[in-house]
């Protein structure tokens, strides 16, 4: 039985892992901690290694969560990662996020209006059903703008090159949000989004369990 340590996405808790299967293991949830001023990704995820109780655990994050789990496995020793619909260096955030960060465009646009649910977030996540619609809605409410806009800006100006000695990376062949040409994934789903811990869970399952095992 693997220690599991699990950082949901940006702004999100582990409701987006509602239908997947960790029974198997020993599984935390990491919590979302509230960022200081200015406070640097590096120093953030030093933090959120409080919540980790177990040597040699196994790191998995989806998306923003993805991107602290790496930093994460740069200050204690992991058994292994696993990305899901994330990044696992500064290469693989597309160069217009990049170049967003480096103009600091994305402090133009206001926090409430990224928290807002309408058919443009809905295309993004590649979200379809009512079901997932409302799940989005409910978890962009609650989630909290000062964290929200202090994880964009460490997204699009992330600096990481280090690639952790075994990294898993699943990703989804329709994300639009961190489109799969940007990245080298090790496994890849088809037709999946950024959504996909809910709307692809079943084969996603399958996937993790392999990710996990090997």
């Amino acid at each position: 039985m693997e220690n599991l340590f699990v950082f949901s996405g940006l702004g999100a808790d582990k409701r987006v892992f509602n239908y997947l299967d960790f029974s198997k293991h020993n599984t935390t949830f990491i919590n979302w901690v509230h960022p200081t001023h200015n406070e640097s990704i590096e120093n953030y995820a030093k933090r959120l290694t409080k919540q980790i109780t177990s040597e040699k655990p196994i790191l998995i994050g989806l998306s923003f969560g993805g991107i602290i789990a790496v930093e994460v496995g740069k200050i204690i020793e992991s058994k292994k990662i696993i990305l899901i619909a994330s990044a696992k260096n500064k290469s693989e955030i597309p160069f217009y996020y990049q170049f967003a960060g480096f103009l600091n465009l994305h402090k133009l646009i206001p926090t409430k209006l990224m928290k807002k649910s309408n058919f443009l977030s809905f295309w993004f996540f590649g979200i379809n059903s009512k079901e997932n619609k409302n799940l989005l809605t409910e978890i962009l409410n609650d989630t909290d703008e000062t964290f929200l806009s202090w994880a964009i800006d460490k997204t699009v100006n992330w600096k990481n090159t280090h690639i952790h000695k075994n990294l898993k990376h699943i990703h989804g062949t329709a994300d639009r949000i961190l489109p799969i040409q940007f990245v080298k994934s090790d496994v890849k789903i088809v037709d999946g989004g950024h959504f996909m811990t809910i709307d692809k869970f079943e084969e996603l399952n399958i996937v993790l369990g392999n990710s996990i095992k090997n």
